[in-house]
């Protein structure tokens, strides 16, 4: 259970114009990150842009994209990320459900491109140690633009702060499907 209540829409019609732009970009859906974030509007609302051209305003591709954004949820625990990215949007963007269940330890998978083991050392190298190499860039850097570099960068740094957030407050996964909320 969240440490902070989950703010109910019904509760706050002074952020409706916030809650209508969250749940056209989240499947109709106010998911408890926002529920959450919501007890700070301009929060929230700087967190959703970040997050939207995070993940659509690059040029960063879908499938190193949640590569990237499943390893930092599982270094940094959270159960939240995981459950939401891995079995939704990266299957959706073309990984593999082996490619998903071998990211907790990808390092001796044959399951990876180069590429994408670039990405991985360089989400461990700033989710773990925060100081990249000069090794772990200098591979990244084979595989990625320069504009891209900079983007994976503020695209692991990002999660690595929503999922410190989500930690800290202890935020509940959404519900199953299959389940009533």
């Amino acid at each position: 259970m969240a440490r902070v209540p989950l703010l109910e829409e019904k509760d706050h019609p002074e952020l409706a114009e916030s809650i209508v732009r969250i749940k056209g970009a989240r499947g109709g859906r106010l998911i408890n990150i926002y529920r959450l974030m919501l007890h700070s509007p301009a929060l929230a609302n700087a967190w959703f842009d970040l997050n939207q051209a995070v993940r659509y305003g690059t040029e960063i591709d879908g499938q190193s994209r949640e590569l990237a954004v499943i390893r930092v949820a599982i270094l940094n625990d959270v159960e939240y990320v995981q459950r939401a990215h891995g079995p939704a949007y990266a299957l959706k963007e073309g990984l593999t459900p082996e490619q998903v269940a071998a990211l907790a330890n990808w390092r001796p998978s044959k399951l990876f491109s180069e590429p994408q083991r670039a990405l991985l050392a360089y989400t461990d190298a700033m989710t773990r140690d925060i100081d990249v190499s000069d090794d772990v860039f200098a591979e990244v850097r084979k595989h990625f633009t320069e504009r891209q570099t900079v983007e994976l960068a503020m695209l692991i740094g990002a999660y690595n702060m929503l999922t410190r957030f989500l930690k800290a407050l202890k935020v509940d996964p959404e519900p199953s499907p299959d389940r009533n909320p």
